[in-house]
């Protein structure tokens, strides 16, 4: 990924964490984006010595401004953005005890507003800034698309999130596709799952290697980064 030139949200932490360092480890130049600024400096401290580079801005996806300024940072620094995670998400509860029939209002709306209008917003604020073959990737899980007992306005605001990706893939030369890395370990699944370092190269992968007819519009799961890579 020498010289490749990408934007994570959501990455103080977990999967987006995980994902900026592979990036980076791999020679890419990062924008990595959270609503908490001090996570931000610790990550970018502990890269210093990689083969890439990693800029830290406070950016809420909620607000499509912060959103705005962040892709122009991430283009003026380094050029056309050819990498997008849009990765950025909340839950409110603890999952799968966060039934439909008791959500709050609030959680509703919050969730939607993240999870799903912020896939949107990143992607929308990125577009004057994308190289023509770029990609962006749209973290996911299987909730978005099979119903589960408890996980409400959450399952609700992924599967948004996923309507959005395919819009987009209909509606842009670029790629768009979902990623789907399975259970991790994050404090959106309560810390249970799989460690974020382990399914940070599937995001590299999609990034770089999955073949585009594969991505645009579709999902990438664990099987078939497991399939394509071994």
């Amino acid at each position: 990924m020498d010289g490749t030139n990408a934007v994570v949200t959501g990455a103080s932490r977990g999967i987006g964490a995980a994902v900026t360092r592979e990036f980076v480890d791999a020679g890419a130049h990062v924008l990595a984006c959270a609503r908490t600024a001090d996570d931000l400096e610790d990550l970018a401290a502990a890269l210093e010595s990689a083969a890439g580079s990693v800029t830290t801005q406070r950016a809420d996806v909620r607000d499509e401004f912060d959103v705005e300024r962040a892709m122009e940072t991430a283009a003026r620094e380094n050029g056309a953005i050819d990498v997008v995670v849009a990765n950025a998400g909340v839950y409110h509860g603890t999952p799968g005890e966060t039934p439909l029939s008791g959500e709050s209002y609030a959680a509703f709306d919050d969730h939607l507003r993240t999870n799903g209008r912020g896939v949107f917003t990143t992607i929308r604020e990125s577009l004057p800034h994308l190289a023509p073959d770029a990609r962006v990737l749209v973290s996911s899980g299987h909730v978005a698309r099979e119903a589960e007992p408890g996980y409400g306005s959450y399952a609700v605001s992924k599967a948004t999130a996923e309507a959005v990706a395919r819009g987009f893939a209909a509606d842009l030369d670029q790629s768009v596709g979902v990623v789907d890395p399975g259970v991790v370990a994050t404090d959106l699944t309560d810390e249970h799952g799989r460690d974020p370092a382990e399914v940070a190269p599937m995001f590299r992968w999609a990034a770089t290697a999955a073949p585009e007819a594969d991505l645009d519009g579709a999902i990438l799961d664990l099987a078939t980064w497991k399939r394509a890579t071994r």
